[in-house]
């Protein structure tokens, strides 16, 4: 009986989250003084996940899976889970696991929590600390079903080296037909993503209009960083929708979120309220974004920002 992780890839490389989620399900293992196997989807070499906690891989190579479909990648980590006798599966945050979740629970009759960021504070019952009322507050989770399903909130628990090697084998579930196809999937190929990003820079109705982002683009490039925006600005078309973050667009929760320009709807703080260090510039001193802030400048954006990028730019020239 081991833990199951299961750890996303991309283009045959794994995602920051993957190790992560690696790294939370040793430590769940060795609480309850197991091993840990990771179900990997055309992944390419798995050798790197024994660093972060993995015993074993269960490795698929199946074309059928190239696209994320979620009944399918579901019934391929069911499959696992059953030939490894799991009691316990570990799956990230993501859009894509919160789409498998609920299927791979049903599959498994398993209790399902989310947005977990704490190894269990009891396996006897199983007892998990999760965040609530979209970051407010936490609760704890008591999961009575014998087989339990532990989605972990991204930058909650970190990267933990193990130094351990991962023994590889071939597995070959059978795909199920879903009844549902992937045409195509567009994505961006020239910048970091806000799913994966370390940094998050994002603008406002403060910037004037799209015209003027081109200095949050810098910037972001200066960082190594992800752009975002408010909404308002992608309902007014300056900026496309799949920037748009906060409660009713993309969760954030990054290790450092700038917001220029934005005031700080509290649709919007909901939604990128886990980030570990918001920084907010706005001429606005009495802007609500001030009362969630770690850090926060009252100036103009337009003289802020390219005076911020310059020191940066002197500062990675200095330290290359």
């Amino acid at each position: 009986m081991s833990v199951l992780v299961y750890t996303e890839s991309e283009q045959g490389k794994f995602k920051k989250t993957a190790f992560e989620v690696a790294s939370y399900a040793k430590a769940v293992a060795d609480q309850m003084g197991t091993t840990v196997t990771a179900v990997a989807i055309n992944a390419g070499d798995t050798s790197e996940l024994g660093t972060y906690g993995v015993d074993k891989v269960l490795s698929i190579t199946n074309s059928d899976l190239d696209k994320f479909n979620a009944n399918a990648y579901a019934s391929a980590i069911e499959q696992a889970a059953k030939q490894e006798n799991a009691n316990v599966v570990v799956i990230s945050s993501s859009a894509d696991s919160k789409y498998l979740a609920p299927i791979l629970s049903i599959g498994l009759d398993a209790g399902y929590a989310s947005n977990v960021v704490e190894t269990p504070s009891s396996t006897a019952p199983f007892t998990v600390k999760r965040t609530a009322f979209t970051n407010k507050a936490f609760n704890m989770t008591t999961i009575d079903t014998d087989t339990k399903v532990v989605g972990v909130s991204k930058n909650a628990f970190g990267l933990v080296e193990s130094n351990g090697n991962a023994t590889s084998e071939d597995f070959s579930p059978a795909i199920p037909s879903s009844g549902v196809t992937v045409e195509s999937v567009d994505k961006a190929t020239d910048k970091v993503t806000i799913a994966d990003a370390e940094i998050v820079v994002s603008g406002g109705r403060g910037l004037k209009g799209p015209e003027n982002w081109g200095m949050i683009e810098e910037l972001a490039d200066v960082l190594g960083a992800a752009t975002a925006c408010s909404k308002p600005v992608s309902d007014l078309g300056w900026r496309p929708h799949s920037e748009h973050v906060g409660q009713t667009g993309k969760p954030v929760a990054s290790n450092l979120y700038i917001a220029i320009g934005i005031s700080g709807a509290i649709q919007h703080l909901a939604g990128i309220n886990s980030s570990k260090v918001k920084v907010v510039i706005n001429t606005d001193p009495e802007a609500p974004f001030f009362k969630a802030a770690d850090y926060g400048v009252v100036g103009d954006a337009f003289e802020v920002v390219p005076a911020l990028i310059e020191k940066l730019k002197a500062f990675k020239a200095q330290n290359a």
